[in-house]
């Protein structure tokens, strides 16, 4: 198990924990919760030994194996694959030994780690990696990608697999999932539930905290408090705490009024001096309970819009996608024939497997990309606010929140719209401190800021034009739980028309009515629930894993304890040359096979006649190229034989 004792630890002069003591038991899935700055992430460089405890007791099993989502972005020309299937660092302990046996040429030796490699899951290792990477949102075309050929949200998802593929008896998990869609969400809940070992979650995502942790711990005012249950239960038991001490600090109070009345009524008379004295005692040995102080958390509200234009815009016969980037000026077109209207007071949200185009769809109604052909029709008098993805989509690096506030009034005074008429400097300061922006911090780079004041930003912006139709994409990407609760509520109380792209599934329940699925190539309505589109995720998951093992099977030959004799082989330097050579054919071989699989598959599921025709010549030369590695592989594996070679 994992103990702390009074344990202090300090970062720079500021302690995050004073005398904090908690159990963590073994098998146990934990969340840990607190406010931003509370000591989260501190307490999690103590449990790996990036940090050290100031003062008090601190033990963990020195057997435990401990596994964690590396926050450096990986720089590496690796397929993805192969750079997850490392994160295994069992299997390649195995790998190494086998490599250093057969250096080493003993026959015991190489016998004994071929042994330990096929006990390490080496038969099933590239299966493994790759049903973490498909599970976690990539295409069954990007497994043999170079990890540099993603953008950096993908590269941290390889991170998250890596980490998952490495065995453990000790999971830290920072904010798992930040750069997930809802689908790769759904699968990450699933795979972590199977999970055995003790794992420790720090996550802003309540229905995934609920889904996933038994024990919850708080940090707060720099102590650790342990609750039984995941976070519902716990927010359901500190509430009935606060509640009791709010009543026992009352009573304090009054209890205190009445002491404190006496000793001014009878301190000065001599009878009653003794008795003065002693509630004097009484009040100076009474425990001080706190008060209950309500948390600064931060809040808003959208204010009411000008007008409701009613439709707000209608799409007819449109196709949605992006201008071509390559020499065949073909467009690359993601969704087809989209033909839907949004209403006023629509609360829509924004369904679909990662990269079906979710995004894509709210850009083009925020006006970002045009549409590839069809008409978009909008409303008199629509006023959009639109939350990017990317915050920086939006906002400028080097410019600073009064900069970006100023740039909206004028634009406004351009457009001649009201809110941008009469606004001096000083209201605008004080717009901004309603979003937490005070002091210098309005002067601050944006370039500089966290996520999360970054998202703040984009609301207080949005907040300030008064829009009627808000286009969120992933607006709770950098938000804690408390900033996410303020905009569920200001969305609820928000009366113009809402739609949404979220994988928070609370901000989803609380918000929308209504969902549309975006999905090979379509926008249609989608008629479950979200416990049904779950249902959904977890089925395509399961088809891609299975399909991937399939392609695996395929292109990997089983690890096997060769026969090897005890007798150390004798190689000439000549053969030594041949079985270098052999080697790397057996990895070309391999590689060969993996992109005829990959390629067939793809074949499988396309209609494209023009994918179809390119793709046969890519096959068809593949197989040229395979008969003659394994041709030559044939006659390199002759020259090794050694009744020939004697």
């Amino acid at each position: 198990m994992i103990q702390l004792k009074n344990i202090v630890l300090r970062r720079g002069v500021k302690a995050v924990l004073d005398k904090a003591s908690v159990t963590i038991n073994p098998g146990e899935r934990v969340g840990l919760v607190g406010r931003n700055g509370a000591g989260k992430s501190s307490l999690f460089a103590l449990l790996n030994g990036s940090i050290h405890e100031d003062q008090g007791e601190f033990s963990i099993p020195k057997q435990w194996r401990m596994s964690q989502v590396a926050q450096n972005m990986p720089e590496t020309d690796q397929n993805a694959t192969d750079f997850v299937m490392d994160g295994d660092l069992v299997l390649m302990e195995a790998k190494q030994a086998v490599e250093n046996a057969e250096i080493s040429g003993d026959g015991d030796a190489i016998a004994h780690a071929y042994m330990h490699l096929f006990d390490s899951g080496a038969n099933d290792a590239q299966s493994r990696a790759q049903s973490l990477i498909l599970g976690l949102g990539f295409k069954l075309s990007e497994l043999q990608n170079p990890v540099n050929s993603f953008s950096g949200g993908w590269r941290m998802r390889l991170q998250l697999a890596r980490a998952l593929m490495c065995p453990s008896e000790l999971l830290l998990l920072d904010e798992p999932t930040n750069h997930l869609d809802l689908d790769a969400l759904v699968w990450l809940e699933a795979w972590l539930k199977k999970y055995s070992g003790t794992m420790i979650v720090i996550s802003h995502d309540r229905e995934f905290l609920d889904s996933i942790t038994q024990v919850t711990v708080h940090i707060e005012n720099c102590v650790l408090n342990r609750y039984g249950g995941n976070y519902s239960s716990f927010e359901d038991q500190r509430s009935e705490q606060l509640a009791l001490q709010q009543s026992a600090f009352s009573k304090q109070q009054e209890k205190i009024a009445h002491l404190q009345k006496f000793i001014a009524r009878f301190k000065a008379k001599a009878s009653k001096a003794k008795q003065a004295q002693s509630r004097v005692k009484a009040l100076d040995r009474m425990e001080k309970i706190a008060p209950l102080l309500s948390e600064a958390d931060f809040t808003f509200e959208f204010k009411e819009p000008t007008n409701l234009p009613n439709p707000m815009l209608v799409l007819h016969d449109v196709c949605l996608g992006y201008p071509s980037t390559d020499a065949t000026n073909q467009p690359v077109t993601i969704v087809r024939d989209v033909n839907k209207s949004v209403l006023a007071g629509q609360r829509i949200g924004i369904l679909g497997a990662n990269g079906q185009g979710k995004s894509t769809l709210v850009k083009t109604i925020a006006g970002t990309i045009k549409v590839l052909s069809g008409d978009v029709t909008v409303g008199k008098g629509l006023q959009i606010g639109y939350f990017a993805q990317q915050e920086l989509d939006i906002l400028r690096e080097d410019d600073n929140p009064l900069e970006h506030m100023i740039s909206l009034v004028k634009k406004a005074t351009l457009e001649k719209t009201l809110s941008g008429q009469g606004v001096r400097e000083q209201d605008l300061r004080g717009f901004l401190g309603m979003f937490n922006f005070s002091g210098d911090m309005i002067f601050q780079k944006v370039g500089s800021m966290s996520g999360g004041e970054k998202a703040r930003l984009v609301l207080c912006m949005i907040v300030w034009q008064k829009p009627n139709l808000l286009l969120l994409d992933e607006p709770t990407n950098h938000l804690d739980l408390a900033t996410r609760e303020a905009l569920s509520m200001a969305l609820n109380e928000y009366e113009g028309t809402v739609m949404l792209v979220s994988h928070d599934r609370a901000l989803l329940r609380a918000v929308c009515d209504e969902f549309w699925m975006v999905s090979r190539g379509s926008v249609y309505p989608f008629e479950g629930d979200l416990d049904d589109y779950q249902q959904f995720l977890l089925d395509e998951a399961k088809r891609q894993r299975e399909e991937a093992k399939k392609i695996s099977s395929l292109s990997s030959k089983p690890v096997a304890p060769p026969m090897v004799s005890t007798k150390k082989p004798f190689l000439s330097p000549e053969q030594k040359k041949h079985k270098k050579n052999l080697e790397k054919l057996e990895q070309q071989i391999s590689k060969v096979q993996s992109d005829i699989s990959v390629l067939e598959a793809q074949l499988a599921s396309s209609s494209d006649m023009t994918f179809i025709t390119e793709s046969g010549s890519k096959l068809e030369a593949f197989q040229h190229q395979l008969e003659q590695f394994e041709e030559d592989w044939l006659n390199l594996s002759s020259l090794l034989d050694p009744e020939k070679t004697q």
